[in-house]
C-alpha cells in the first residue's frame, strides 16, 4: 500500500450515504480518512481505497475504516465505505 495526496474535494455517492446512515460512520470520519489516510491502495485503474485505523464502540475497539474512492473524476466521487474488525486481513505494514 501506498501514499496518496489527500483528497479534499469529493462528492458523496448516494449508495455511499446510504451505506454510512447504516454503519453509523460520520462525516467527519469519512473527511479525515481522506484527508489523512494511513494507507491507500489501488483498487482499479481509478478507485482507490483510503484506510484509517479508528477508535469505536463500546468497550472501545480498533476499527479499519474503508473508504474506495473514485479518484478518475473531478470532483473525486466516494463510492461506498465501511468499519471492519479485521485488520489483519487489509492492513499492510510497511516493509
Amino acid at each position: 500500500m501506498s501514499k496518496t495526496s489527500p483528497i479534499t474535494e469529493y462528492r458523496l455517492t448516494d449508495h455511499a450515504r446510504l451505506e454510512m446512515e447504516r454503519r453509523q460512520i460520520t462525516e467527519a470520519e469519512v473527511a479525515q480518512a481522506l484527508a489523512a489516510p494511513e494507507q491507500t491502495e489501488e483498487v482499479r485503474p481509478g478507485r482507490v481505497v483510503c484506510q484509517s485505523r479508528v477508535e469505536h464502540g463500546k468497550p472501545v475497539r480498533t476499527y479499519l475504516l474503508r473508504v474506495f474512492v473514485d479518484i478518475d473524476r473531478r470532483p473525486a466521487e466516494v463510492v461506498t465505505v465501511y468499519r471492519t474488525s479485521r485488520l489483519e486481513k487489509y492492513w499492510r505494514e510497511e516493509t
